[in-house]
């Protein structure tokens, strides 16, 4: 049988995880009801299984029963913070929390490519790390499970490892992209508080406004970028938060207002560090007032290790048919702090279209949107493909 066809009879299975881990999302880095879920979908498989000390982390080890390397594959497993608008009959039952960026799908996906593998585990040239991580959406999960370990958890160095994220929109259900070098952004916040004097709306002589300050720096922010960077290597600010005062007759002490900031390179990543607060910083001045600045960077650009692609992509090709594999012609504006694991491991991310049957991939609502809906469809593609990556992988490294 193969893993394919064995992928299928699993479908009913990884449908029910993911619809419960669905109707209890929950956020951030302690996710226990998700480690209990998964934890039960493990069960009886033959795993070395290790639980996050800081965060509610699995990782499990699968050990082939033939020597060889080790291949790892990663799963997030945290929700949004977002009031659930899908009207689906397993929606979210917790008010302000949703998987609106299908982590239930690729949570449940992981679990059974495990049990794949462990089907397979006496032919196996090598070992598996399972990882299935907290803390995805900008809680630095990965990192912190680098930390605790994972990266070492087969005992040896790993050989590659793979992520896989679905697309609620844009690819076909199904379909598979990716590319080599850059496939996703690197990802940082500005966070900016002018600080000035408050006073009477009616004798701004009297006060230092923080307001046209602030408004001015927001609009500086997109002029610096468009003279400062080549546009064929773009950077991206936006202004998300912006925030003054209580009524239209005060003027208030402190403006404020916070920024994403994506860029597709290391060397603007590190540009952009240095000159945003600078800016903003040079305007405060110039108004006679201060700033408080704070520039977080989150995670570095996802950059996929050209071999590593190319195997992954004919691999899906292999499995699907070339006619639902697409070489992706530029990196996606999203960030991944799986990107932190490629830092240190080549591998490769790569998109699985999971927008509903019989909709308009160019319409339907994307990932993150309280509307966004993704096909149980995909579920077993997804489990075959990663076992499919780890098993060839595997085998690659053991006849090298």
């Amino acid at each position: 049988m193969s893993v394919l066809e064995r992928a299928r009879e699993l479908q009913p299975d990884l449908v029910r995880l993911r619809r419960s881990l669905h109707r209890e999302p929950e956020l951030g880095l302690r996710l226990p009801r998700t480690q209990e879920k998964v934890l039960a979908a493990l069960d009886g498989l033959p795993l070395d299984i290790t639980l996050g000390r800081e965060l509610t982390s699995v990782t499990a080890v699968l050990r082939g029963g033939r020597p060889g390397g080790a291949v790892l594959l990663r799963g997030d497993m945290d929700a949004l913070p977002v009031d659930e608008l899908t009207g689906l009959e397993y929606a979210s039952e917790v008010p302000g929390r949703m998987h609106g960026c299908g982590h239930d799908l690729h949570t449940a996906g992981l679990a059974g490519a495990a049990t794949l593998l462990a089907d397979r585990r006496e032919s196996l040239q090598g070992d598996v790390v399972f990882m299935f991580q907290p803390g995805e959406e900008g809680h630095n999960g990965a990192g912190a499970m680098i930390d605790e370990g994972v990266l070492d958890a087969a005992g040896k160095p790993l050989d590659a490892a793979f992520a896989l994220h679905v697309s609620a929109n844009r690819l076909p259900g199904g379909w598979v992209a990716s590319r080599p070098g850059t496939v996703m952004t690197a990802s940082d916040v500005l966070r900016v508080t002018v600080r000035g004097e408050g006073g009477h709306a009616s004798a701004p002589h009297h006060a230092k406004d923080p307001v046209p300050a602030v408004c001015e720096m927001v609009t500086a922010l997109q002029n610096w970028v468009t003279r400062t960077f080549d546009v064929f290597d773009p950077v991206v600010v936006t202004v998300g938060r912006l925030h003054a005062g209580t009524q239209h007759n005060v003027i208030p002490d402190t403006a404020e207002f916070e920024a994403t900031v994506r860029s597709y390179s290391e060397a603007n990543h590190e540009r952009l560090a240095q000159g945003l607060p600078r800016l903003v910083r040079g305007i405060a001045a110039a108004h006679g007032l201060e700033a408080d600045v704070e520039y977080q960077m989150l995670y570095p650009v996802t950059v996929n290790e050209p071999a590593a692609t190319e195997f992954a992509l004919e691999t899906a090709r292999d499995l699907f048919g070339a006619g639902e594999v697409w070489h992706a012609p530029q990196p996606a504006n999203g960030s991944e702090d799986f990107s932190l694991v490629l830092n240190k491991v080549p591998g490769a991310m790569l998109m699985v279209g999971a927008a509903p049957e019989g909709v308009d991939v160019e319409k339907a609502p994307q990932n993150h949107s309280p509307r966004a809906v993704f096909d149980d469809r995909v579920l077993h593609r997804q489990a075959a493909l990663l076992a499919e990556l780890a098993e060839r992988r595997l085998a690659a490294g053991a006849s090298a």
